[in-house]
């Protein structure tokens, strides 16, 4: 709960400066050591997990006559109550949500060796590298490791596709295909070609489901990591599917059998 109240009205404060950096530059909390969360759901996710926050800021409109994000704010170690104005132009939305929590950058974990797992293979798109995390959140996998080339999963882009998935889930990136040594668990990679169809595939009851490159898949190097590999069947039109929703195909699959 807060105990620290301040009112900016600089557009020069350094706070207001910090946040806008971490909204307009995906990889700057990297360097600054902090992450933007922008938007009343990420913030009540955070909040819902009883992860901490270092500081709020909130929209002065905001502050003054809406109880419920008053409330969420006071969730925060600090609260900075921002001129209207100058939330606007330090947010990263074409329409600012008037909330925002800065919490520190999560430092790097542990791959954790025998969970259901997802790794990203130089997935570069943020949208589906954040639909992949919700699917993963939603559908019993513990953790999602990412190997360098992936889209930077801290990044505001990638938070805002997430929508909260990201406080479910053990995060790691920046890994190389050696990091994943560790892992006890089955490597099971999608493949166009594949011999075997998902429905048909004999899948481990745990596993780690290797999901590739948008253009290119999966690298031939992890792929002979694989213990298995599947193929989705698209009777509408071969490799139609994006890589998210084949994330989604697949995790809902594992799920379904694991029920069984």
């Amino acid at each position: 709960m807060s105990d620290t109240l301040r009112f900016i009205r600089s557009r020069d404060n350094p706070l207001l400066a910090r946040v806008r950096r971490l909204a307009q530059d995906g990889n700057a909390y990297r360097r600054v050591g902090q992450v933007w969360l922008e938007g009343d759901h990420l913030c009540a996710a955070l909040q819902a997990r009883g992860r901490p926050a270092a500081q709020a800021l909130i929209a002065r409109s905001a502050w003054e006559k809406d109880e419920r994000l008053q409330a969420l704010a006071a969730w925060a170690q600090a609260v900075a109550v921002v001129d209207d104005v100058l939330f606007a132009a330090a947010s990263g939305l074409e329409s600012p949500a008037k909330i925002g929590f800065l919490l520190d950058a999560p430092a790097g974990g542990a791959v954790l060796a025998d969970v259901h797992t997802v790794v990203l293979d130089r997935v570069q798109d943020a949208g589906n590298v954040g639909s992949i995390l919700r699917s993963a959140a939603a559908l019993g996998v513990a953790q999602v490791l990412a190997l360098k080339g992936t889209a930077s999963l801290w990044s505001p882009k990638v938070l805002r596709a997430g929508m909260g998935a990201h406080f479910a889930l053990n995060l790691v990136e920046g890994l190389d295909e050696a990091g994943l040594d560790t892992l006890a668990v089955p490597l099971v990679a999608t493949l166009p070609h594949a011999g075997s169809t998902l429905r048909q595939a004999a899948l481990p009851a745990r596993c780690a489901w290797v999901l590739g490159h948008e253009g290119q898949g999966v690298t031939a190097s992890l792929q002979a990591r694989c213990a298995l590999a599947v193929r989705i069947p698209q009777p509408g039109g071969e490799e139609s599917l994006n890589v998210a929703a084949a994330a989604a195909i697949c995790l809902y699959e594992s799920a379904a059998r694991a029920d069984q």
